[in-house]
């Protein structure tokens, strides 16, 4: 998992901005607006498609969890998965036999 995913997870999905260089050129610092799908490359559409990717991995850990599925599965973030629920769950110690 690279740091963006991990990102992704912790932080939530990424936004994927250009340089407003209309205020640029008068302020003299770059300010950022969001792009808009049909400015993504390539680069930015794998980016824009991480949060799907991260819900997928963290929804396949949960495949024998029906219940804790069911708990998460209409969470519209990754970030919404991982927080409070399922890092709870996760940390938890697990008992030894």
């Amino acid at each position: 998992m690279d740091d963006d995913m991990w990102y992704v997870i912790t932080e939530g999905p990424l936004k994927i901005m250009k340089p407003n260089l209309a205020i640029a050129v008068t302020s003299g610092e770059p300010k950022f607006l969001p792009k808009t799908r049909q400015e993504y490359t390539n680069e930015d559409k794998k980016k824009a498609n991480l949060d799907n990717v991260a819900k997928d991995i963290l929804f396949k850990t949960l495949d024998k969890d029906k219940n804790m599925f069911s708990k998460v599965k209409n969470c519209p973030t990754a970030k919404d998965i991982w927080e409070p629920r399922f890092a709870r769950e996760m940390m938890r110690p697990r008992k030894t036999s």
